[in-house]
Formats: C-alpha cells, sequence, structure tokens
C-alpha cells in the first residue's frame, strides 16, 4: 500500500461512517426524549400526514362528546323542571276534584281557588325562569352538533323544548270558584298532564340518543387516538436497544479514525 499525505482515504472512510453513526445516535436520543418515532416531516412524512388526520378527527370526536353531554344536561333540566310541574298539576287534580263537589261555602271556594291560583302562578314562574348556562329552556330548540372531521360524519341531534306556560296548557282562564268551573278545570289540568307526559317522553328519548352518540364519539376517538400512537410512538425498547449499538460504534468509529491519522504520522518517520 502507497503511503500519501495528499488524501488520507482510511481517515475519510473512517469519519464519513462516523457521522453516519452519530446522525443515528442522535435520531434514538431524540426519539428517548420525546417518546415519538416521528419528530419532523423527513422521520415519515406518510406517517405524519396519516397521523396528523387522525389528530384532527380526535379533536372533532372530543368536542363532539362535548356538546352531546352538554345537550343532555340541557334538557334533562327541562325534564326536571317538567317533573315539578307535573307535581303541581297533580296537586291541582286534587283541588279541581274537591272544588268539583257542592255543599263547599263561598269561602271555601275562594281559598281553593286561592291555592290554585298560586299554583298556577308558579308553572309559568317555572316555565320563565328555568335556563341552561343563561339561556331560557321552554320554546326554544336544544341540539348538539356532533362529527368526526368529515362532511359525512356530520349530525345534529337536538329537540325543541314546548312552552309550558299555563297559556299554552290552556289553563290560564281556567278556575275553582264554583263547581261548574271546577269540572272544566279539571278536564283541562288532565289534558295538560297528559301533554307534559308527552313532552318528556319526547325529551327522554332526545336524551338517550345524545348519549348514544356522545359514548360513540368517545369510544372512536380512544381508537383513533390509539391508531395514531402506533403510527408514532416510538418503541422504547428497540430504540434503547439502537441506542446502545450507536453508542458503541461511535466509540470504535472514533478509535478508528484515530487510528487511520495515525498511519498518515509515519510518512513523517520516513523524513526522519
Amino acid at each position: 500500500m502507497s503511503l500519501s499525505i495528499l488524501n488520507n482515504i482510511p481517515a475519510i472512510e473512517a469519519d464519513n461512517q462516523l457521522n453516519i453513526t452519530t446522525a443515528a445516535a442522535n435520531k434514538s436520543l431524540e426519539e428517548l426524549s420525546s417518546g415519538s418515532r416521528i419528530n419532523t416531516g423527513s422521520d415519515d412524512a406518510a406517517g405524519l400526514a396519516i397521523s396528523d388526520g387522525l389528530n384532527a378527527n380526535v379533536a372533532a370526536l372530543t368536542q363532539s362528546s362535548l356538546n352531546a353531554t352538554n345537550a343532555v344536561g340541557s334538557l334533562q333540566t327541562a325534564d326536571g323542571a317538567l317533573s315539578q310541574i307535573t307535581s303541581l298539576l297533580n296537586r291541582s287534580v286534587t283541588l279541581a276534584t274537591e272544588a268539583s263537589s257542592s255543599g263547599l261555602s263561598t269561602s271555601q271556594s275562594a281559598a281553593i281557588n286561592t291555592e290554585y291560583q298560586a299554583l298556577l302562578t308558579q308553572i309559568n314562574n317555572i316555565n320563565s325562569s328555568t335556563n341552561f348556562n343563561g339561556s331560557s329552556i321552554f320554546g326554544s330548540s336544544v341540539s348538539a352538533f356532533t362529527s368526526d372531521g368529515t362532511t359525512a360524519g356530520t349530525v345534529s341531534i337536538g329537540a325543541t323544548v314546548a312552552d309550558t306556560g299555563t297559556t299554552s296548557l290552556s289553563l290560564a282562564s281556567t278556575d275553582l270558584t264554583s263547581a261548574t268551573d271546577a269540572g272544566s278545570a279539571l278536564t283541562a289540568i288532565t289534558a295538560a298532564i297528559s301533554t307534559v307526559s308527552a313532552e318528556r317522553g319526547t325529551l327522554g328519548a332526545t336524551v338517550e340518543q345524545l348519549q348514544a352518540a356522545s359514548t360513540v364519539d368517545t369510544d372512536e376517538a380512544q381508537n383513533l387516538t390509539s391508531a395514531s400512537s402506533d403510527i408514532t410512538s416510538a418503541d422504547i425498547s428497540s430504540v434503547v436497544a439502537n441506542d446502545t449499538k450507536y453508542s458503541i460504534l461511535e466509540q470504535t468509529g472514533v478509535s478508528a479514525l484515530q487510528q487511520a491519522n495515525q498511519q498518515a504520522q509515519t510518512v513523517l518517520k520516513l523524513l526522519q
């Protein structure tokens, strides 16, 4: 083998290999510190694109689940209010039945009607004051927009919460001042109870639909998160093994470069 001071080919080769090893070692350290095998687009362009798309889906699904949960809360608030209205109507049935009997004195009829009118006032109060997150519930629409981030996966679920004031329930003009009036009121009250019961059934069905949608969205978000993690997460055991390997190769590479440089020093001995 000829000796040359112009080009130290073994040293160049050793240096090139050392650079490759160092780059690989740095990549292993990066994966260990971040826990991800994809830290830049150059690591895996296709994998990064897929992962970013999945993460966008997860974000949409997570918010959709929250949207459904908020709508459920609103409808359950309405149902709770309707339950109280039903209790008031049941008490009204008792009063109307009592007032429908003959033999009551004028003062007794007046007392019964006073309580009845107070019940109607409270029904109106519940109807007008019940709200969720600062918005009135009765007489308004409650809906939840759900999406997986795609046009095809977009659904809106909701219901219109009917007004349940005494006017809407046809009770505003009723009274119990006489047996005849009480009989008419009793018919109206019974019908109002049926109306409120039907409304609670409608809201309950919508709540079930929203809860199911929220559960599906949560499960899908979990599955997509797992899929994204499979693409981007580093295999720690493999990375640790590679890091150990590259650490050893760096040491041997440095040693090889030193030896290659020492070979060039033999030229100087020929000049001594």
